[in-house]
C-alpha cells in the first residue's frame, strides 16, 4: 500500500501538468491567432482598398493597338495597379450571367461598349485621390465614360477607419482575457500542490529552493503550449491559404514567425511571472490557511 500512494500522486500531479499544457496551449493559440489578425490587418484594409477602381469605358470603333497602347499608358501610371480590357463580346456574356437571360438576343444587338476594368494602390484610394484620378483618365481620347461607384467609396473609407479602432481596442481586451487566464491555469495547478509546498518548508527547503522546481515546470508547460500552438497556427494559415488570399500571403513566412515568435515569449514570460506569483503567495501561508 505504501507503494501505491506515490505512484497515485504522480499520476495526479502528471495530471495537472497535462491539463495546464493543454489549457495553455488553447489559449497560447488564441493569443496567435489575434497576433496574425493584428499584424495582417494593414494587408486587410489594403486588401479591401485594392478593390476599388475605374471602369472606363471605350470609344466605339477602337482599333486594336490604340487600345494597347491606353492599357500602356495606364499600366506606366504610379497608382494604377492593374488593367483588365474587357470586349464588347465579354461585356454582353458577364451581363447576361448577370441578367439570367440572352438580352441581346432580345435586342437583336449588342449595345454595350467595351471597357477597361483599372484597379488601383490602397494609398490612391481616398476620395480626394480618386477624384483627382478621375479627371486625369478622362483626358485620354479613348475614353468615353469613367465610372466607379463613389457612394460605395465612401462607405468603405468610413469603415475602414471604425474597423481598424475596433481591432485595437478588441485585441486590447482579448489580450487581457487571455493573460487571465493563463495566470488562473497556472494558479489551479500550483493550489493543488500547495500541501507539498508546506511540506518542503517544514524539512528545511529554503523559498527559493521551493520555488525553483514550480517555476520551471510551468515554463516548460508554456513552451509545450507555444510549440503546439505554432504548429496548429501554421497547419491553419496554410491549409485555409486559397481563402485568405490577398490577406494572409502564402509567401509571407516573415509574419508567421513573428507571430510564433510572440508566442514563445508570452508563454515564457506569463508562466514565469505567474508561477512565482502563486508560488509565493503559498509559500507565506501557514498550515492551517491551505484548507480555504
Amino acid at each position: 500500500m505504501a507503494k501505491a500512494k506515490p505512484k497515485k500522486l504522480k499520476k495526479r500531479i502528471f495530471t495537472s501538468y497535462l491539463t495546464t499544457t493543454v489549457s495553455i496551449t488553447l489559449v497560447l493559440f488564441l493569443v496567435g491567432l489575434l497576433a496574425l489578425i493584428f499584424l495582417n490587418a494593414g494587408r486587410l484594409t489594403e486588401y479591401v482598398r485594392e478593390k476599388i477602381g475605374f471602369t472606363l469605358v471605350l470609344n466605339e470603333d477602337l482599333k486594336e493597338q490604340e487600345v494597347s497602347r491606353l492599357e500602356k499608358q495606364l499600366q506606366a501610371l504610379p497608382f494604377v495597379k492593374e488593367t483588365k480590357y474587357i470586349d464588347k463580346e465579354a461585356a454582353a456574356r458577364l451581363f447576361t450571367e448577370e441578367l439570367g437571360e440572352d438580352f441581346s438576343g432580345f435586342l437583336g444587338f449588342n449595345p454595350l461598349s467595351a471597357s477597361i476594368e483599372v484597379k488601383l494602390f490602397a494609398p490612391y484610394t481616398e476620395t480626394d485621390s480618386l477624384k483627382i484620378i478621375e479627371g486625369r483618365v478622362r483626358q485620354y481620347p479613348q475614353v468615353k465614360e469613367v465610372y466607379y461607384q463613389r457612394s460605395l467609396v465612401s462607405v468603405i473609407n468610413e469603415n475602414v477607419t471604425k474597423i481598424s479602432l475596433f481591432l485595437v481596442i478588441f485585441c486590447a481586451l482579448m489580450l487581457f482575457i487571455f493573460i487571465a487566464l493563463i495566470n488562473n491555469t497556472i494558479r489551479i495547478s500550483v493550489y493543488s500542490q500547495r500541501f507539498i509546498i508546506n511540506s518542503m518548508l517544514l524539512v528545511g527547503a529554503t523559498r527559493s529552493f521551493v520555488r525553483k522546481p514550480f517555476v520551471r515546470k510551468s515554463i516548460a508547460c508554456g513552451l509545450y503550449g507555444a510549440f503546439f500552438s505554432g504548429a496548429l497556427l501554421a497547419v491553419i494559415m496554410f491549409s485555409y491559404k486559397k481563402e485568405l488570399t490577398g490577406i494572409f500571403n502564402e509567401e509571407d513566412l516573415l509574419v508567421l514567425g513573428i507571430v510564433i515568435a510572440i508566442v514563445f515569449v508570452t508563454a515564457i514570460l506569463l508562466t514565469w511571472i505567474s508561477s512565482t506569483i502563486s508560488v509565493n503567495r503559498f509559500l507565506k501561508m501557514k498550515f492551517d490557511e491551505l484548507f480555504y
